[in-house]
Parts: C-alpha cells; structure tokens; sequence
C-alpha cells in the first residue's frame, strides 16, 4: 500500500476559504511537514504585478485583480507539486475552481464568523473590507462562498487553538482521502 505522505508529496494541495481562515499559516506548516515548497497566491499575484493585492484592487478593481489571479494560479497548477494558499475570492471562479478539481486537491479550512473577525482585525491589508464593518461583510461573503467552498476535496474546520492542531487535522483528512484513493486505485487494478 502506497504511503500517505508519497502520495501527498505527488499533486498540489490547495487551501481555499475565507480571509482569517488560516490558509497562510496552515499551510506553510503543512508544506513544512509534507516537505514540499509553499506558495501563496497573493505575494505570487503581487510579485507578478510588482504591486500589492490593495493597490491593484484600488488602480484596477476587483475584475482585473480576479483575471490576474486566475492567470497566476492556473501556472502555479502547471508546476511541480506544493502548498498553494489562495485568496477567499480565487475558488469563486469557475475556470480557477476547474482547474484546481483537476490538477489538484482542493481543502476548504472553514472558520466560523467569530474567529475570523478576531483574525482578521489583525491587519488592515484587505481590500474587501476597506471602509465596511468586517463582521457584517464576512457574513455576507460566508452566505456567497461556503456553498462553492463545500465543492473542495475535503473540508477542516479552523480552530481557535494552536496552528498545530487544525494542521494535524488536514493531515488526518488529507491522509485518509489519500488512503481512500489508493484503496479505490487497487480495487480497479484487481
């Protein structure tokens, strides 16, 4: 039987959720323990337009941001296996979401309201709450995009604890949906 961590080590893992999810910091310790490279979407997006996701969204809007990012994650797709930690909105987009289904395995790390607005009070880098109360637009967009985040491979709740344990928990997930893949590999191979 093929071992868990291998077969993670062989397709990208992708975090998707909500901004204060913990996409970023899950997966830099995922990518650490599964001893691939992390990348996160955003600093790729940014490097990519030698500006910051604020300054692109306030120069350009969010469609020009969406189109760039789609652009950015779907190379990202095309390379060598890692942690990719993209932002709230990419797993929004059909085409990004295709891609993703096919190239990769999705995780959705949901967080409920409390713990996000607690995280993301942290920075004031975020576009989408720019000048609106951060509790009412993160309800807003937990109406809009848990029902598309719910189309990832596996879902892990985000918890109000130390990094280690919702890490721990996508490592649990992450390893028997790999166990269950392999399973279903080796009943079609017999």
């Amino acid at each position: 039987m093929t071992d868990p961590d291998t077969s993670a080590r062989k397709r990208t893992i992708v975090l998707v959720g909500l901004m204060g999810a913990g996409k970023s910091c899950i997966g830099r310790r995922l990518a650490q323990q599964l001893d691939l490279p992390f990348v996160d979407a955003d600093r790729e997006i940014e490097a990519a337009a030698g500006r910051t996701v604020a300054e692109i969204f306030e120069t350009h809007g969010e469609r020009a941001f969406r189109d760039g990012e789609r652009r950015v994650i779907l190379r990202l797709l095309d390379g060598p296996p890692h942690v990719l930690a993209t932002g709230g909105g990419a797993y929004m987009d059909p085409d990004t979401r295709a891609a993703i289904r096919n190239k990769a395995i999705a995780i959705w790390l949901r967080a409920d309201l409390d713990l996000m607005v607690k995280r993301v009070s942290r920075r004031n880098d975020r576009p989408l709450l720019k000048g609106v109360d951060p509790r009412e637009k993160l309800a807003t967009l937990i109406d809009q995009r848990y029902p598309i985040y719910a189309e990832a491979d596996l879902v892990v709740d985000s918890i109000d604890a130390p990094p280690e344990e919702t890490v721990a928990a996508v490592r649990r997930a992450l390893e028997a949906h790999l166990r269950g893949a392999v399973q279903a590999a080796e009943r079609i191979a017999s």
